[in-house]
C-alpha cells in the first residue's frame, strides 16, 4: 500500500474517532487512550508502506493499537511508576562525594594489598572489562585458574574491605591454602 499524505490523512480522518474509543475502552484513561492511538497512526507512517491490500489497513490499525497496548501494560507491570514519598523508607541513604572518596579510597589500598596473580585478573575483568578467556589469553594461564583467582581475590578484597575497624593488614595473613 502506497501511504502518501493524502491517504494518510483520508485514513485518520475514517478511523481516528473508533481507534480512540477502543483505546478508551482498554486503558480507561483518555490520556493513555489518546497517547495509544497517536502512536498507533505514528507506527503506520512508518510502516504503513508494509500493507500490499487497502482493505487490510483498518485490521492492521486496530491490532497494532491493541499490541501497542498489551506491550505498554506489560512494561507498567515490570517498572511502575511510583512516587518518591511512597519508597522513600526502601532508598539507600545518600552519601556524600567524600564517603564516595574514601570507599574509593580503600578499594584502591585493599587491591594494592592482594597478591599480583589475584591482582591481574581482577583488574583486568573489573577495571578493564575483559572476558575470562581475553583474560586467561593476556596473562597465558588456563581460564579454570582465572576463574579461580578472579574469585579468590574477590574474597580477599571483601575480607581486608571488612577491616575497616581494625585498619588493614597484609593481605599474607588472608593467604588461602593451595593457591599458586
Amino acid at each position: 500500500m502506497r501511504v502518501d499524505n493524502q491517504t494518510f490523512e483520508e485514513l485518520v480522518n475514517l478511523y481516528y474517532a473508533s481507534l480512540y474509543r477502543f483505546a478508551l475502552s482498554l486503558t480507561h484513561r483518555e490520556d493513555e487512550a489518546c497517547d495509544l492511538t497517536q502512536e498507533t497512526f505514528n507506527r503506520f507512517a512508518t510502516k504503513g508502506h508494509q500493507i500490499r491490500d487497502e482493505g487490510k489497513a483498518k485490521g492492521w490499525l486496530f491490532s497494532t493499537l491493541y499490541r501497542q497496548f498489551l506491550e505498554t501494560t506489560r512494561w507498567q507491570k515490570r517498572f511502575p511508576h511510583l512516587e518518591v514519598g511512597q519508597v522513600a523508607n526502601e532508598l539507600p541513604p545518600a552519601l556524600s562525594a567524600s564517603a564516595d572518596q574514601t570507599d574509593a579510597g580503600l578499594a584502591r589500598e585493599a587491591m594494592l594489598r592482594i597478591d599480583d596473580i589475584y591482582r591481574a585478573p581482577l583488574t583486568l575483568f573489573y577495571l578493564e572489562d575483559h572476558t575470562y578467556r581475553e583474560i586467561a589469553e593476556i596473562l597465558d594461564i588456563p581460564l579454570g585458574t582465572v576463574m579461580s583467582r578472579i574469585s579468590r581475590g574477590r574474597d580477599l578484597l571483601c575480607q581486608l574491605l571488612g577491616e575497616t575497624q581494625s585498619r588493614l593488614r597484609p593481605v599474607r595473613s588472608l593467604k588461602l591454602e593451595g593457591t599458586s
